[in-house]
């Protein structure tokens, strides 16, 4: 995706090969020190950068070099960037699963080894042999990249990880192979085999978890592009001709078949019918295409078929514009900076110096076994400082949130959700399918009191009429007279007015059904009561049809998309929470006012285009709102993706799913406010974990480094170090498992 402003180009590029948020920095530092380029920001979520640069100084292929000489890498191929980036994904996914399983299997027999038969013939070789693939063929990831970021002076969590537990292994290296060194000192020489296996196996399982939900970022862009039809009848010398639909010119003449997807943007030159408009729109009812009628790329014809001329074509189309801006949208959201990273950045120049410190202390200090228990206090620094609470702080909230959150009937896609979830005081709710049932439902019935007794007999020819109708509302006058067990009867003519409803026949009676301007402009016969029940369901913003006998109108039927039973209680709960609530529809300002109304919203917006959402999201992100998007079309995905939160109903569409951090089982709106409560307890468990990982440090890693050595001689072991390491580890879990008790 490229857009030019003046002489600089706006680029979007794929990145492979970046694990945390420090990788992410890293990639955008690199690139923007160089020349010709602008600006760059790389979203880490979306594992992509954003590049501003000027095409007479720098390309893409430049770039290219700049990022590969770091270690990492940009997909450059235009065509097929998106798929090649998926693929990558996806094979990086199943290459972590494979090597998290074969880890985890040769760990188990360590991990026993090391805490039940440590005493046993043969058992530190036993270990070694285990462990050293564990560390250097299937955690190798966690080295190559704490060198990556050595290189260029940073650190992050797998700088820690691969100190602790490469040294971890040495001094158990040494310590098999040289135990005299410490019997003659009179120690024990012991072995961290299992703490550096146990330790790998958990951070990868962390990170398999991350790679899973990133291999489906590009799922949504997937689905809105498979929207467009390959193929299309254009006509040529007066006969349909298939072409691909990437060679469609604008003027050009195109034939849509019924049930067919529209290819390109344009206007009806023959033939009429109705078109599922949803996608643009979010409203479930078809609309009338005639001569002069704009149609859209994307959308689905429905019944009949009609010729329309090309006026937009490929990257012009509204199709084409929406998949562009979910792309700009996914794209333009900072680089997600986990706070774990960026603590880690600190802490571990911090441990590692402490370690040295400790060392140079005791050899200084001098004393019996001097460089002994400087060593020793080194490495038990290291051990217990390893990240493994501070790893886990994260991680296991989340998960537990995420349990509990599918419990609820509330899918979480993506970590970032949750822990953003706290912080909204902005939401925009779609009308259609979100605080509607999103079904053209009859919801109000009066027939004519001379009319009454025959109303069963009148029902079923009004019922064989409407099966006949190709209007999209007959459909629920059908489905109300099913559930009436309404009969059909046998018609002896059918007839379809254009824009005003039928005309049939029941034996030598005629009837009309249609629209309530249709009785008034053929000057019909309303009885009063029914004029007055019309208006009253007018007023409402539902749709009104008259059924007629000749010139006598026999009943009005009211017929409305209704508001779910719960949306009124969800915007009240949310507005309870202090957060601003905000509704967006492309339906009338009639209807859009009835419903607002209806469920106690103030600020509301009507006939709202896909880029009219997104913008509005923009405008309140502007002004510091943390915004929630909830949404369940095509329409909204635009707005979904440039929401800090977006939520879809999950009887939404794909796209709308896909595009959200959350969806709704049940597509009720009460469950936002226990998705927004779930996510104040998450983060404050996160925060509480990382509070006592830290603690722990705080007092363990002075333990270790022997600050009590000169007051009563006490020394930690690092046996005991890592035994202090694991039930830090343990309190972690265990606070994160109390979110699972919690009510919400």
């Amino acid at each position: 995706m490229e857009t030019a402003t003046k002489s600089l180009i706006s680029k979007t590029i794929p990145v492979t090969g970046m694990s945390c948020a420090a990788c992410a920095v890293s990639v955008e530092s690199m690139l923007a020190a160089t020349e010709g380029i602008r600006e760059a920001g790389v979203n880490f979520a979306t594992q992509s950068v954003r590049v501003l640069f000027d095409p007479s100084k720098t390309n893409t292929s430049a770039m290219q070099q700049v990022i590969r000489s770091i270690g990492y890498d940009l997909i450059i191929d235009e065509e097929n960037a998106t798929e090649k980036q998926a693929e990558l994904q996806a094979s990086a996914y199943k290459q972590l699963q494979r090597k998290t399983i074969a880890a985890a299997l040769l760990t188990l027999p360590v991990a026993v080894i090391g805490m039940f038969f440590m005493d046993m013939q043969y058992g530190n070789y036993i270990m070694w042999a285990l462990t050293t693939p564990v560390l250097f063929v299937f955690g190798s990831s966690f080295y190559i990249n704490a060198w990556k970021q050595a290189r260029m002076g940073k650190a992050n969590m797998d700088t820690l990880v691969a100190l602790s537990t490469g040294i971890a292994y040495l001094f158990s290296v040494f310590n098999t192979l040289n135990p005299g060194f410490w019997h003659s000192r009179g120690l024990h020489p012991h072995v961290y085999f299992e703490a550096a296996a146990v330790v790998i196996v958990f951070i990868m399982v962390g990170k398999l978890l991350e790679q899973r939900a990133k291999s489906n970022t590009s799922a949504a862009i997937k689905k809105l592009i498979g929207l467009q039809p390959k193929t299309v009848w254009v006509i040529k010398d007066g006969e349909p001709v298939e072409l691909l639909a990437a060679q469609v010119q604008p003027g050009d003449i195109i034939l849509v078949r019924s049930g067919e997807k529209i290819p390109v943007d344009g206007v009806v030159e023959e033939g009429e019918s109705y078109v599922d408009e949803s996608m643009i729109s979010g409203e479930p009812v078809a609309v009338h295409k005639t001569k002069g009628v704009p149609v859209f790329a994307g959308t689905i014809n429905q019944k009949g078929s009609f010729r329309f001329r090309a006026d937009k074509v490929g990257s012009e189309t509204m199709l084409a514009n929406i998949i562009r801006m979910v792309q700009e949208a996914q794209g333009s959201k900072a680089p997600v900076q986990k706070l774990v990273d960026k603590i880690a950045g600190i802490f571990v120049p911090v441990v590692i110096g402490i370690a040295i410190l400790a060392f140079l202390v005791w050899v200084l200090a001098g004393g019996n076994n001097a460089v002994t228990h400087g060593l020793l206090a080194m490495v038990t620094v290291l051990v217990i400082a390893c990240p493994c609470a501070l790893g886990l702080a994260t991680p296991t909230a989340i998960m537990v949130g995420v349990g509990k959150g599918a419990e609820q009937g509330i899918l979480i896609r993506d970590a970032e959700s949750l822990e953003l979830g706290h912080k909204v005081n902005a939401i925009v709710l779609d009308k259609t399918g979100t605080i509607t049932a999103g079904k053209p439902v009859v919801t109000d019935t009066l027939w004519k009191a001379s009319a009454r007794h025959l109303q069963s007999e009148l029902e079923g020819i009004l019922l064989a009429a409407e099966q006949q109708s190709e209007h999209p509302l007959a459909t629920a006058v059908v489905q109300y007279l099913k559930e009436r067990n309404a009969v059909p009867v046998k018609l002896s003519s059918f007839e379809s007015i254009t824009g005003k409803g039928i005309s049939v026949k029941a034996g030598n009676i005629g009837y009309k059904a249609g629209s309530y301007k249709m009785a008034l402009e053929d000057k019909m016969n309303i009885p009063a009561d029914l004029q007055e029940a019309a208006g009253k369901w007018a007023a409402a913003a539902k749709t009104v049809i008259c059924f007629a006998q000749d010139n006598e109108v026999l009943a009005v039927i009211a017929i409305a998309d209704e508001v779910k039973p719960g949306s009124a209680k969800a915007v009240e709960a949310l507005k309870k929470m202090g957060i601003d609530v905000y509704m967006f529809t492309g339906d009338n300002q009639q209807t859009a006012a009835a419903v607002a109304a209806q469920v106690g919203i103030q600020h509301f917006k009507a006939e709202a285009l896909p880029a009219d959402k997104a913008a509005f999201v923009k405008s309140l992100q502007d002004q510091g709102r943390i915004v929630a998007m909830v949404g369940d079309g095509i329409n909204d995905s635009q707005a979904l993706a440039q929401a800090d939160i977006s939520i879809a109903m999950g009887k939404g569409s794909d796209i709308a799913i896909d595009t959200a951090g959350m969806s709704l089982i049940s597509s009720d709106l009460q469950q936002i406010p226990k998705a927004l409560a779930l996510s104040r307890s998450t983060v404050r468990a996160i925060r509480q974990n990382l509070f006592w990982a830290f603690i722990y440090n705080l007092i363990g890693i002075p333990l270790a480094a022997g600050v009590l050595y000169p007051v009563n001689g006490f020394l930690l072991n690092p046996m005991i170090a890592g035994a202090a390491m694991a039930l830090s580890s343990v309190s972690v879990i265990g606070n994160s498992l109390r979110l699972k008790w919690k009510k919400f």
